[in-house]
């Protein structure tokens, strides 16, 4: 296959998130910008009024503590103050996430967005090449890895990783320093063991995403071809090979499960001997006098504050790292580059007369597979031209190089003199309307699928075309008429109606060159006489 990914395939992860960050910090977008310095402003604030509220918790218990209370104001406003800290460090937290939200799903949208708009561009190689369902499943997880990597990071991660460090400068101002040193220890060799595991436990998270998309493009692909599965009444083959790959599926999900006990319970381990050694550290400090309650309540109160989003750190760090699996293949699909691309300062195709001339054209879709070999042929202006060839020949390759869906090996063809390859792929594929052999329709109304060849077409204009294809009175007798809803692929219609929606779809198009390929094979002759004798008009 001729497509490349990004080279730098060492350290995806670190590739997600240099993919990521233009969407966090859009250009042209100052409000954004803002409201992303906001968040950081506002995540500070907040963290610094957490860190403070168990001073003046320590305060009140001192204060409480003592024999004799002379003003019991004192413990009271402290008490207050505590209570007031709670409230800031709540609200200025709940303001952080209001100000990201909307720079959060701008980038959600951008990203997917920027995704779609990218597969549409690519080559009919890569489409022809895909699986739809696997491809599908990338997207949708992509974009819900985008949504779960912003959350953690920007209200789990930094903030705790921010706290972690005022919390330690604390304990060492305030007290010895192996209180500070025992804290961070622990809470380093917490972080320390659960990156060490999450590492471990990718691969199977990777196995598992790898099977289920095999499955669900499994499923999606059997769903798309059921008329085919009941005509060779293939349900249990069908039913095996999608059981097939949730077995696999299974034995994958019960290891990934089995890692996670192991993480969780090598986490619980490392906070209860580090919490339990800085406990048994402020009761002797308090015993010998050298601490007081109110020091023993704050130490306490910082190990119980820490614990708290450092456990959530724990299962954030191994969302975020799943998720970035989830982001790397739908940010790869980004660095897949398109097979045809216009040459640079290409002009728009100017069709006066329309004569098309292939000279010498040789093409081949791989070196071992040779289609084309020096064909020459012109198509005069306001003329029919018929390709006759066996199965397999090469007639619809004529017309995908035509739309230049594929370049030719060798030769040229040219419209009006215009070698298509050195004009614009939109100007060339609007100036030619096509119904193919196979015509496919969108799971939608009769309307919308006509409509499609000039999405500003008036109604009287779709009305008109499809009367040209000999299937406007066709439509106006089902129940719906043009509301009528075609199915998948359009399914619910015959092959002749079918077809004629795809004729009436490219008459809407009022191109300058009509391509046939074998458009009318599924209709009666009265029909096709009467479609033919309506496009001579």
């Amino acid at each position: 296959m001729r497509y490349q990914l990004n080279p730098d395939a060492k350290h995806p992860e670190i590739r997600s998130i240099r993919s990521l960050l233009p969407y966090l910090w859009p250009k042209d977008a100052p409000t954004l910008r803002f409201r992303v310095v906001a968040t950081f402003a506002l995540l500070v604030v907040a963290k610094i009024i957490s860190v403070l509220v168990p001073i003046f918790y320590k305060q009140a218990v001192d204060a409480l503590s003592l024999e004799e209370l002379s003003l019991i104001t004192v413990p009271v406003l402290l008490l207050f103050a505590y209570g007031a800290s709670r409230i800031f460090s709540q609200g200025f937290n709940e303001l952080k996430e209001a100000a990201f939200a909307k720079v959060g799903q701008h980038a959600v949208r951008a990203a997917a967005f920027e995704t779609f708009h990218h597969l549409h561009r690519l080559s009919l190689r890569f489409h022809l090449d895909r699986k739809t369902g696997g491809l599908s499943r990338a997207i949708e997880r992509g974009v819900k890895a985008i949504e779960i990597v912003l959350r953690f990071s920007m209200f789990n991660i930094f903030p705790t990783f921010f706290e972690i460090v005022f919390v330690g400068l604390i304990l060492l101002y305030l007290y010895e320093a192996k209180f500070a040193l025992l804290t961070l220890l622990t809470l380093g060799l917490y972080i320390w063991y659960t990156i060490a595991i999450t590492q471990w436990r990718t691969k199977f998270v990777r196995m598992m995403n790898k099977v289920d998309g095999e499955a669900n493009t499994k499923a999606i692909d059997s769903l798309l071809n059921y008329e085919t599965v009941k005509y060779f009444s293939n349900e249990i083959h069908e039913e095996y090979r999608f059981d097939k790959s949730l077995a696999e599926y299974e034995v994958v999900a019960v290891k990934n499960k089995v890692s996670l006990s192991v993480l969780n319970v090598g986490q619980g381990i490392i906070i209860a001997v580090g919490l339990t050694a800085i406990m048994l550290m402020a009761a002797y400090g308090v015993t010998d006098g050298s601490m007081t309650i109110g020091d023993f309540v704050l130490v306490n109160s910082y190990l119980i504050q820490l614990y708290l989003p450092l456990n959530i750190l724990g299962f954030a760090y191994r969302e975020i790292k799943l998720a970035l699996v989830d982001m790397e293949h739908m940010f790869a699909l980004l660095y897949v580059q398109p097979e045809i691309q216009d040459i640079p300062n290409a002009k728009a195709l100017k069709v006066d007369k329309g004569v098309i001339v292939f000279d010498n054209v040789n093409f081949n879709y791989t070196p071992e597979r040779k289609i084309l070999h020096n064909v020459s042929f012109k198509v005069p202006a306001g003329k029919t031209v018929a390709i006759v060839g066996a199965s397999g020949a090469g007639k619809s390759t004529i017309s995908r190089l035509l739309f230049r869906f594929y370049d030719v090996t060798s030769g040229t063809i040219a419209i009006d003199g215009q070698d298509i390859h050195n004009v614009t792929q939109k100007s060339l594929r609007q100036s030619i309307g096509i119904v193919p052999q196979d015509t496919v329709l969108f799971n939608d109304s009769i309307y919308y699928n006509i409509a499609y060849g000039r999405t500003d077409a008036s109604r009287q204009e779709i009305e008109a075309a499809a009367k040209l294809a000999e299937i406007h009175d066709f439509i106006n007798i089902l129940p719906d008429g043009y509301a009528s809803i075609v199915g998948e692929r359009g399914l619910k219609l015959s092959g002749g109606e079918k077809q004629r929606v795809a004729i009436a779809r490219t008459i809407l198009k009022h191109p300058n060159i009509f391509l046939f390929d074998e458009a009318t094979s599924a209709l009666d002759t009265h029909t096709e006489k009467a479609i033919q004798a309506s496009l001579r008009k």
